[in-house]
């Protein structure tokens, strides 16, 4: 008898640590490699497209398409660091750190201000007229905006008139858990969202998302077009 109870206490807590394992499986693999990029709020735009984001940092421009005035900020190291260079810059650390040198020494750029926490780049892009800068998912970011993310490459596309939020579940803000959706939205002529698809994120946020974008109403454009956005669930305190 004591054999048994023995046995069923050995397999309930192998169970129990499988579980375990393949929860904390999930929210890792749910959440790895995910940035969001904020901004001060005097920023007008609501998103911003991945070619956009790339030019701002590398400094080819120094204004948003809606006319607002930018100022990058780097993060001096981490894996958010990494992931947003590899993602939207296509470059390595030190690669980037040269062609700031590069400009700060031919006299076309200067070196931006960068921090050695998440924390301090939510400060000082809170209190910084312009400014804009990436974070780790979790990171939680009072007092400024998130900007989605449009991957729609340099042809163009229609501007974005009417941004619905989506409804944060309240079950997993309780319990702090974040991530993002990737997804492809496909516009009307006339500027709505005729189908939406899911090409990858957190998929316990997917329903939500897809029910918000399908409410989005973008610019009249000269032919039907398809867009790829980025929508952030940061978790909230």
């Amino acid at each position: 008898m004591k054999a048994e109870k023995g046995e069923h206490a050995m397999k309930s807590h192998k169970l129990l640590s499988a579980l375990a394992a393949v929860v904390l499986f999930g929210s890792v693999h749910a959440l790895a490699g995910e940035v969001k990029i904020i901004a001060n709020r005097s920023i007008n735009a609501d998103s911003i497209a991945a070619v956009e984001l790339k030019e701002v940092f590398l400094q080819d421009r120094k204004s948003l398409s809606d006319g607002s005035r930018v100022e990058p900020v780097l993060a001096k190291n981490g894996a958010a660091h990494e992931i947003f260079l590899r993602r939207y810059l296509g470059k390595s650390d030190a690669a980037l750190r040269n062609y700031y040198r590069t400009m700060v020494f031919t006299g076309t750029g200067a070196m931006p201000k960068s921090f050695a926490s998440d924390r301090e780049i939510v400060a000082y892009v809170a209190k910084t007229k312009g400014a804009i800068g990436y974070v780790d998912m979790d990171t939680p970011v009072e007092g400024v905006k998130i900007l989605a993310i449009s991957n729609s490459g340099n042809k163009g596309e229609p501007m974005l008139l009417t941004r619905v939020e989506p409804e944060y579940p309240e079950t997993l803000r309780k319990l702090g858990i974040g991530g993002s959706v990737r997804l492809q939205l496909t516009i009307s002529p006339q500027g709505s969202v005729k189908s939406v698809a899911v090409l990858g994120g957190n998929p316990i946020f997917v329903e939500v998302a897809v029910k918000a974008a399908k409410q989005w109403v973008y610019a009249a454009w000269p032919s039907q077009t398809t867009v790829e956005v980025t929508i952030p669930f940061p978790p909230r305190p």
